[in-house]
């Protein structure tokens, strides 16, 4: 942010031959970087039933576990973030990776609850160095394509995430706890691509970040820069505390509600996370033509009708609703993120890691904090509460429209 109390000024970036051609071999690297980081993290998830019936959890428990691994991360990714804007560290890729290893292979043999929050801090401790640090090489391999860049990092996570559920049907329910282990070797892989990864950003770091030119745009007050992030995160905490919903307790609703095993419910989660994966790609190439504050607005408050039904559907229609909701619902963030990035130019590190500390907190938090009601009330009781979360979204039509001016610009 700007020294001055007054204005921030908008930033717009240089067209793809100013900052280079869009890299898609690095982009396709980090996109299959996140796609292992993030399965090996959603099996943590995945294995919640094995988890509550091997150890005796109360789901107050289980939504702890997710509470140490979100906020483990969501508290170091800011200051990882800042850390790297200033000095760049283009090997912590690799190294972050070595923590999640770590995290997976306690998982695997913890003896007790409180080594199962271990494993989880371990895991979040890694995803604290890789998201902020990724997200910053996706902005530099993106050719001025952000949204577009964001999008492909974030597909491979969220594909990464959907397969979690499945591998743990196929190969760990199966198997027991201890077959956790055999997914080392993605994590293993994942720090071979990252090396290679580290490697380009040592070597293109500064000349990118050199050919970054600023252009006058339209000039938004500090105060108004800090509205538009305090919205932002509103929206963060809507639109992830409905997915911790999902992601931590879908599998407990289905086979409370439906009467389904442990398996079928696994495959309906991996669908979910899928379309998620799928919904992911829209955002960030829609944002770069129209405009993030619109895909932000429709992404949020559109999922509400589909949100509101699905405590009422049957088990034929709550597949079909949450498919609908992972595709809507998952374009959001690679839009918020680069509106975000575009608030505060210049703070890539620290807005990515902020933004992805807010989504892993509020998801962790979220975990928690229904847990605790689907103790009290039930798990029917968590879906009915949490329909609702989306119509936050109408707070969208407050955010300025920041690509128009640059619009205007290009036109004169």
């Amino acid at each position: 942010m700007q020294n001055s109390a007054e204005t921030v000024s908008l930033p717009s970036e240089a067209p793809a031959h100013a900052t280079g051609r869009t890299d898609f071999t690095i982009l396709g690297a980090i996109s299959f970087s996140h796609l292992l980081n993030d399965m090996i993290q959603s099996l943590i998830v995945a294995i919640y039933p094995i988890l509550k019936s091997g150890f005796h959890l109360s789901f107050g428990q289980v939504g702890l576990i997710t509470l140490t691994y979100q906020i483990t991360a969501s508290l170091l990714q800011p200051m990882v973030g800042m850390f790297t804007d200033r000095k760049p560290m283009p090997y912590s890729l690799p190294v972050g990776m070595g923590f999640t290893l770590s995290g997976l292979l306690l998982l695997a043999v913890a003896p007790n609850f409180p080594l199962l929050l271990l494993a989880a801090a371990l895991v979040g401790t890694g995803s604290s160095v890789f998201h902020p640090e990724s997200s910053r090489v996706a902005r530099l391999a993106s050719g001025g394509q952000h949204g577009l860049a964001q999008s492909l990092f974030q597909v491979g996570g969220n594909t990464g995430s959907s397969l979690g559920p499945l591998l743990a049907a196929w190969i760990i329910v199966p198997h027991g706890r201890g077959s956790v282990a055999w997914f080392s070797l993605a994590a293993l892989l994942a720090m071979v691509v990252l090396l290679q990864v580290g490697r380009w950003y040592r070597l293109h770091h500064v000349a990118r970040n050199k050919a970054v030119r600023h252009v006058a745009g339209e000039a938004l007050s500090r105060g108004k820069v800090v509205m538009c992030l305090s919205i932002l995160g509103l929206l963060i905490f809507s639109k992830y505390f409905y997915l911790a919903s999902i992601s931590s307790y879908f599998t407990f609703y289905l086979m409370h509600t439906f009467g389904v095993s442990v398996q079928n419910a696994q495959v309906h989660l991996f669908v979910f996370l899928f379309a998620v994966a799928a919904g992911s790609l829209i955002g960030g190439p829609v944002g770069d033509r129209i405009g993030r504050k619109w895909v932000i607005w429709v992404s949020i408050l559109g999922v509400a009708p589909f949100t509101l039904a699905l405590p009422h559907a049957n088990l034929f229609w709550t597949g079909v609703l949450t498919v609908v909701i992972g595709l809507i619902l998952s374009s959001a963030f690679s839009a918020i993120l680069v509106y975000a990035q575009e608030l505060i130019p210049g703070r890539v590190g620290m807005v990515s890691g902020l933004f992805f500390g807010l989504a892993f907190g509020m998801g962790g938090i979220g975990a928690a904090v229904l847990g605790q009601v689907a103790d009290v009330r039930g798990i029917d009781y968590v879906y009915q509460l949490c329909a609702y979360l989306p119509l936050i979204g109408a707070l969208a039509l407050f955010l300025p429209d920041l690509e128009k001016p640059r619009r205007a610009l290009a036109k004169a």
